[in-house]
């Protein structure tokens, strides 16, 4: 399993190992522990520019999950691929997502992740009610593995974790 971060704004919000122990955690819990994956930390601007790109919504949003298994599926027969895809955060809304709940912003982008990881993996709130409480059901109890304190992970195993 590997796990890529790019930080793309000016300052770091949250230990960068943090986020890639939580998104390894994430992977082996939904069965993916082969996989990769890549994190991107962005701002709003280029948060916005994507979700205009790719989702045809001229605003920023909090996660943006691009699954690269399925867009490469058509053209990769044949070639066994271990890139789950990228997870885009916008630091600025998560920010501002945080203060209207009255949370840290560490607990925010790490809620964040685990919402962009399960749509790499193909869980989907926007395909129904139904999958939308599915979704948000395995989001509560990976979180609840987690914890409330996500800088504390690093040494943590998750109960919620499959095994090969």
């Amino acid at each position: 399993m590997a796990v890529y971060l790019c930080v793309r704004v000016k300052r770091p919000v949250i230990r960068r190992a943090v986020l890639v122990r939580v998104a390894e955690l994430v992977l082996a819990a939904v069965g993916e522990r082969q996989s990769e994956l890549s994190i991107e930390l962005a701002g709003d601007h280029r948060m916005r520019r994507l979700n205009r790109e790719y989702r045809k919504k001229d605003r920023t949003t909090d996660v943006l999950a691009f699954p690269m298994r399925e867009a490469l599926a058509p053209h990769a027969a044949g070639l066994a691929t271990n890139m789950l895809g990228d997870v885009v955060i916008s630091v600025p809304q998560a920010r501002r997502q945080a203060i209207e709940v009255g949370r840290q912003l560490d607990d925010e982008l790490v809620s964040l992740l685990v919402h962009g990881v399960l749509h790499l993996c193909g869980y989907d709130h926007e395909r129904g009610e139904k999958e939308a409480v599915r979704m948000h059901r395995r989001e509560r109890q990976l979180l609840t593995a987690i914890g409330p304190a996500p800088r504390l992970v690093l040494h943590r195993t998750l109960k919620t974790e499959r095994r090969p």
